[in-house]
């Protein structure tokens, strides 16, 4: 496959690059074609070399059961298929102008950008050769009432919006070090506003770091709040690490040594770090992998559409999405399920078939792989493969019954429309029920009522929003909990640390199904974010500990990544929402209402402008009724606005569904999906509040249920002739 990019890219540029012979940059003779097309392929030996040894020391490791955190955080973030060679083709692209930098640096002794020696063609040329041009050559429009996987072609006048495989979008233009790739904080005692910017885990320690049994629960949300936040976040975005675990140019394995060597950005030790000793070791991290791109800044990729059209049930490409098809009952339009085991006689996930699966490593007796669904995270902790099973269930529940409506109807169309509706569930749980609970008096600014399809609008996720809806991690109990019948705790089902639930398959298929889980998530409360209580050691000290050598640390993960994407600070989203900027200890005091913490801010940054965008984001006091600061709801409000303004599929749409049918739509909530789709037969009405059992739970008799008889008799996708637009 790379050979055919490599074929089409030299058609591409066959006589299209004039060759120039006396442009100059301050005094630097314009490079020679051949020089960039040799620079080119001596590109692509060396990514494909890396990718190569990253397999290869993967399978070894996997093999011996020597696996490491850094091992699994990669794992569930390792593109595949598609989104894999979009990866390589930009890693290319990347490592192409890398080599020319130092062919360059030879002959030029200051700073510079390699960007600004190349000639336009000359860019463009490299941008076909790699492989990039070929991927983003755009395709007719289908004419189809229903959405694509990708999200192509969702908007008419603008294709590619919201796309799978596509850069985030960019509130505000990229920060690096060097105007272009490089992270801030990459370079050793370089100053940014003046400062130096502290390491992410000394910030981790000295803001995040408190003692567990002093957290507080949050009297007004469930666990359940907190997994949707998952949930959708998992709808929307998600930014792969790179495939390759050590540097392209040299070789050298970012899992043993601390360099700093693109792709590898390890968190440094700081002094007296109450948990890691060794000054010289570091927490591995990699940097997310790249986005193809015609312009000379480094952008990261997202392999999600930006809809909320729940593609982490049904894939974000098209191949994918035939994976995740019971292809062996095409008739009857209904999603894949696990074929070996059955919860009480529901249905599971199926199992994936990937040859290196860790979910195998955290019980070798049970044999159990991890699950498949649309969204490669599905077997991260089992109270998110609790949703994504219920999810699947209803789809399969949806589409027998309008079987049973519609018997004429195709195959293909019963899965369409049970798709469509499922999809128009999860936006009107999102929207009406989970939002306002999130963003509490805001709402009405920052997320105004729906009034119509806008195709001006970019639904496209914000990079910053990658990472300040992280802000999840904040609410995050260190337990997950199962209970049985009557909301109870049992002898065989106690809690259990988070860090020794990460792909468990075998904890959800041997110890109970799914429905201690999501009993679990209902009965229990989740966990306030508070100013001195930010996030439990749990992730902050633990995570992926179980496989061996050191745990991660999600807090400062979370900070370095914002680096690593090249986000602005703290101050410049503030005044991208037109909030205050505090330009001082003081201000931040007032802002943040805490002169304790404005001081300990000011003491590692030494000015508001450097604190890191997540970190500063979660640090703020709550709104009134929200469980979000004032920045935070800005910033969801805006991108949840986007994917919905800028969503022509959006199910409050006038022409997407009919008035009856949406009316059906407006009275599902996620308690009556729980009640459809599992054995639980009590609930609380409204499963994302906190609630107290008996008291606030009811029968699920009276949950309203979907009514899909305004489906009955309506005409089939096959035979719309005017397709929404």
């Amino acid at each position: 496959m790379t050979s055919l990019y490599i074929s089409f890219g030299f058609l591409l540029i066959l006589g299209l690059v004039p060759v120039s012979l006396s442009s100059f940059y301050d005094g630097v003779e314009e490079l020679d074609n051949d020089i960039i097309l040799n620079s080119v392929q001596e590109a692509k030996k060396l990514v494909d070399a890396a990718y190569k040894r990253t397999r290869d020391v993967l399978k070894a490791r996997l093999k011996q059961k020597d696996v490491r955190p850094s091992d699994v955080m990669a794992f569930f973030k390792q593109p595949v298929a598609t989104s894999r060679t979009h990866i390589r083709a930009a890693d290319y692209m990347g490592t192409t102008l890398e080599l020319l930098s130092e062919k360059v640096q030879s002959v030029y002794s200051r700073p510079f950008n390699i960007t600004d020696v190349l000639t336009a063609n000359q860019l463009d040329t490299i941008y076909k050769v790699s492989g990039c041009a070929f991927l983003h050559i755009q395709r007719p429009c289908p004419n189809t009432p229903y959405r694509s996987f990708t999200g192509e072609c969702n908007n008419r006048r603008f294709p590619n919006f919201g796309v799978s495989n596509r850069p985030y979008t960019r509130l505000l233009p990229a920060q690096y070090e060097d105007s272009r790739s490089l992270p801030k904080g990459w370079t050793e005692n370089r100053r940014i506003n003046g400062f130096m910017l502290p390491l992410a885990r000394a910030v981790s320690n000295q803001i995040l770091r408190f003692p567990e049994r002093e957290q507080t629960l949050d009297n007004q949300r469930s666990l359940m709040f907190m997994q949707w936040g998952q949930w959708i976040d998992h709808d929307l975005d998600l930014a792969p690490e790179t495939p390759a675990r050590s540097s392209f140019l040299k070789g050298i394995d970012c899992d043993h040594s601390c360099a700093r060597e693109l792709p590898c950005f390890p968190l440094r030790i700081p002094p007296n770090d109450p948990r890691i000793q060794n000054r010289s070791d570091c927490i591995p991290l990699f940097r997310s992998s790249p986005a193809c791109m015609q312009g000379p800044v480094l952008e990261q990729i997202n392999v999600l559409t930006s809809y909320v059209d729940a593609s982490q049930v049904y894939g974000s490409t098209n191949d994918l999405a035939r994976m995740l098809r019971n292809n062996t009952a095409t008739q009857l339009g209904l999603m894949a399920v696990n074929t070996r085991f059955t919860d009480g006689g529901l249905p599971y996930l199926p199992f994936g078939t990937m040859k290196e699966d860790f979910c195998l490593l955290t019980n070798m007796s049970s044999g159990l792989p991890c699950f498949l669904a649309g969204d490669a995270r599905v077997s991260e902790q089992p109270g998110l493969t609790a949703f994504h099973t219920i999810f699947v269930r209803e789809h399969n529940r949806i589409a027998r019954e309008l079987r049973r409506l519609n018997p004429t109807w195709t195959g293909e169309v019963l899965f369409q429309e049970a798709r469509k509706i499922v999809g128009a569930i999860e936006q009107k749980i999102n929207y009406k029920d989970y939002l306002p609970l999130l963003l509490g008096s805001t709402m009405t600014r920052v997320l105004p009522r729906y009034t119509s399809y806008n195709d001006s609008v970019n639904p496209g996720a914000a990079n910053v929003f990658s990472l300040i809806f992280r802000m999840g991690h904040t609410m995050i109990q260190p337990f997950i909990y199962r209970l049985v019948d009557g909301y109870r705790t049992s002898a065989s089902l106690p809690p259990i640390p988070i860090h020794l639930t990460f792909f468990n398959t075998w904890r959800v298929i041997l110890e109970g199904g799914v429905d201690p889980l999501l009993r679990g998530l209902m009965g229990n409360q989740a966990k306030l974010n508070r100013q001195n209580q930010i996030l439990v050691d749990e992730l902050r000290e633990h995570l992926f500990e179980l496989f061996k050598r050191l745990g991660l640390d999600l807090g400062a993960i979370n900070m370095q990544r914002g680096r690593d994407h090249g986000l602005p600070g703290y101050n410049a989203f503030r005044r991208f929402c037109g909030l205050s900027q505090p330009r001082n200890e003081t201000e931040l005091a007032t802002v943040l209402r805490n002169r304790q913490l404005a001081q300990r801010l000011t003491s590692l940054y030494g000015t508001p402008q450097n604190i890191d965008i997540w970190l500063g984001a979660v640090a703020e006091p709550l709104v009134t009724n929200g469980r979000v600061g004032e920045l935070l709801a800005c910033l969801i409000g805006d991108q949840f606005r986007r994917s919905r303004d800028g969503d022509r599929f959006y199910y409050e749409r006038p022409s997407i569904f009919t008035p009856a049918q949406l009316s059906s739509i407006e009275r599902v909530t996620l308690a009556r999906m729980v009640c459809d789709n599992t054995r639980i037969t009590e609930v609380p009405r409204d499963v994302f509040k906190a609630n107290q059992y008996p008291a606030n739970f009811v029968r699920c008799a009276s949950i309203p249920a979907l009514d899909l008889t305004p489906w009955r008799r309506r005409k089939s996708g096959a035979e719309l002739e005017d397709p929404p637009m």
